[in-house]
């Protein structure tokens, strides 16, 4: 693969092609999603880029650089970036498919696809079902929370040791059960708490229930299906093809940032390559109804309160996708979210899927009070593009 800064000669066209808005959507300097990528540039982010589209067409706009090394050259439109977390909306999408086909129940507990795999101090995959993994109500640990190699992660040094070496779903899932579960589920009494696992988990069952890899049944369900060329999933490569933009982390205690550009790791929980488009693409394809039927966007929707999750009011968290009113939407925002070394993706879709806004910020401050107000920006920029017009 050819990465953005090697092979300039073979990608040089492509570069030069993306210089330009897409032939097929409308970029001003003076409109409001202009004012709001301004907005969360001016927070410190190095580039952003967003987009805004219905079946009346699309609206882009950008701020900032690809490279700070570069300062004049802007980041491209159509620039690849790995979604993190809104992968788990992926990931959910695939399991109720099989709900609807009836291969899969949402009560079925995970030990009767992976027997044996949620087992020891205290955990319990006879207590936890499909719908715990998908709603995060399973009490189960964050493999990214209590993982050996967690505190090594949040510096430059320990990023580049381990960029190149993906994480093996087993040790991941170790990691997670290596201590008891906060809580075990009862019937009835749902509790939520954010927990990767639940989606390691997940693509796991997806696999048991298809005799395929996750990433299969995810190109073959989705990727294909709704013609989505530059949506993808790096297995272990840690590149991403051009054009893209420079991924940068403030680790905690640096002065300077770091390229996290390349970098590995993530499946069901965080794995997605995506750009604006795409992204938008997929989210009004699933509120539009042409992913899942009634029965499963119903069950989807059917949520429980997310306190202290993203920094806005009422949040609710359902199958894989949240929830939160927002002034002047109408029936309120379905969301996500996502974040990966040197990138957050922040977007929303009206309930109907009649409007969806995506955005890419190639910057993440670890602990830094400049990432909440980035992320809070981020938010705003979502809710005015969904606002009634």
């Amino acid at each position: 693969m050819i990465t953005r800064r090697t092979g300039l000669a073979a990608t040089a066209a492509a570069l030069a092609a993306a210089a330009t808005a897409p032939a097929t959507a409308t970029a001003g300097p003076r409109g409001p999603l202009q004012r709001d990528v301004d907005a969360i540039r001016a927070t410190g982010a190095t580039g952003v880029l967003a987009e805004v589209q219905s079946a009346a067409g699309r609206t882009v706009a950008r701020a900032g650089a690809a490279d700070l090394r570069t300062p004049h050259e802007p980041v491209p439109w159509e620039s690849s970036y790995r979604i993190g977390s809104d992968t788990k909306t992926f990931t959910a999408v695939l399991a109720l498919q099989l709900v609807g086909e009836g291969r899969l129940r949402l009560t079925d507990p995970v030990e009767r696809w992976l027997p044996g795999t949620v087992r020891g101090n205290g955990n319990d995959g006879r207590r936890i079902t499909v719908a715990d993994l998908l709603r995060q109500t399973s009490g189960l640990n964050d493999y990214l929370a209590v993982s050996p190699d967690a505190a090594d992660a949040f510096t430059p040094e320990g990023y580049r040791r381990a960029r190149f070496r993906p994480a093996r779903p087993e040790d991941q899932l170790a990691a997670a059960l290596s201590r008891p579960p906060a809580w075990l589920p009862e019937a009835g009494k749902p509790r939520w708490g954010y927990s990767n696992t639940n989606y390691l988990l997940a693509g796991l069952v997806v696999e048991a229930v298809t005799g395929n890899p996750w990433a299969q049944e995810l190109h073959d369900r989705i990727v294909e299906p709704l013609g989505l060329r530059r949506t993808f999933t790096p297995g272990t490569s840690p590149y991403l093809p051009p054009p893209t933009a420079t991924a940068y982390t403030w680790f905690p205690g640096r002065d300077r940032p770091t390229d996290t550009t390349l970098t590995s790791g993530g499946g069901a929980d965080g794995a997605v390559v995506s750009t604006t488009h795409e992204h938008g693409v997929f989210l009004r394809a699933l509120m539009g109804g042409r992913l899942l039927r009634p029965a499963q966007l119903a069950a989807m929707k059917e949520t429980v309160a997310a306190g202290d999750w993203v920094p806005a009011p009422g949040v609710r968290y359902g199958l894989g996708i949240a929830w939160r009113p927002a002034r002047g939407v109408r029936g309120g925002i379905w969301f996500h979210g996502g974040t990966h070394l040197g990138v957050v993706s922040e977007s929303g879709v009206t309930p109907d899927g009649a409007r969806a806004a995506t955005s890419a910020t190639f910057t993440l401050r670890m602990g830094d009070p400049a990432q909440d107000a980035q992320g809070l920006a981020a938010l705003r920029l979502v809710d005015r593009a969904l606002a009634a017009r």
